[in-house]
């Protein structure tokens, strides 16, 4: 029985190795939260709390989502606010 692993082809695995990652951004999660993937090797990264850059595991996913969800309503709740007291 065969394990399934999440295994990186050779070529781009190695081609990191030596000239680095090329990461791009691949969501925004807020202004300054951002989840980034390397066009290469596909490795995904995020941004903690500090601003570095680290593994996305799927503990830091359901946390980029849930901040995510927050800042859109709280987005949407000033434009609301903006739009009413523009009216009066």
């Amino acid at each position: 029985m065969q394990k399934t692993t999440n295994k990186t082809p050779f070529l781009p695995k190695m081609y990191c190795s030596i000239f680095g990652h090329d990461y791009q951004v691949t969501k925004k999660v807020t202004y300054y939260v951002k989840e980034y993937t390397c066009s290469h090797c596909k490795k995904q990264l995020t941004t903690n709390s500090n601003g570095n850059l680290i593994e996305l595991t799927p503990k830091f996913k359901e946390i980029n989502a849930i901040l995510e969800r927050i800042h859109e309503k709280r987005i949407q709740r000033s434009k609301m606010k903006t739009i009413t007291s523009s009216i009066y």
